[in-house]
């Protein structure tokens, strides 16, 4: 457990902004299996390509530090190490009876308020409430992150859990419901983001 949380008041000279890369970066979604015979379906692990985003780094007050990432939910794919065939299946009912990419196109998180507590030197721990938006629906979220500085980089790496149910998701089930998803997914990051020229 991290102690209480103070905001940082100063950094160096005034408001910077770093577009994320997906290149570089990673962004990983597990699922958990779940049911009577759980221990033959596995615990799918999906990935986008393709996602973007700005952070914009208030020097002078890190409270008012902001960031948006967007991520494409066609590009969703799974990365676990099965056959083609079973990679097809899955990605289709991912798409079309999950999380609807038809309809949702967008996956967003935007931060709202942010505070932090300097760890090291360009070395934060960094804590964020915001909203994110999936699946058409709007709740709050908050993400935690350790963030590190280094010259025209930024860095931040962390994880936090969702709830399908809370944003209108039926998980997938097989075998007549013998293998199921659990409701919570957790979300891994490792974001590099570079300082705008």
């Amino acid at each position: 457990m991290h102690s209480a949380i103070e905001p940082v008041r100063k950094l160096e000279g005034p408001t910077v902004r770093y577009n994320i890369e997906t290149s570089g970066s990673t962004l990983t979604i597990r699922a958990f299996a779940t049911g009577l015979l759980a221990s033959l379906g596995h615990n799918p692990t999906v990935s986008p390509s393709d996602f973007d985003g700005e952070v914009s780094l208030d020097t002078d007050a890190l409270e008012r530090s902001s960031m948006r990432m967007v991520v494409r939910a066609e590009s969703l794919t799974v990365t676990d190490d099965i056959s083609d065939k079973d990679r097809a299946e899955i990605n289709r009912r991912m798409h079309e009876e999950v999380i609807e990419t038809g309809s949702y196109e967008e996956v967003v998180y935007e931060s709202s308020r942010v505070a932090a507590s300097k760890t090291g030197e360009g070395q934060y721990w960094v804590a964020m409430g915001g909203d994110l938006t999936l699946h058409g629906v709007k709740r709050s979220q908050s993400v935690s992150a350790r963030v590190s500085i280094n010259g025209q980089t930024l860095r931040a790496t962390g994880d936090f859990s969702v709830k399908m149910s809370d944003y209108e998701i039926q998980p997938v089930s097989a075998l007549g419901g013998a293998v199921r998803l659990k409701d919570e997914l957790k979300i891994f990051f490792d974001i590099t983001a570079r300082k705008q020229a």
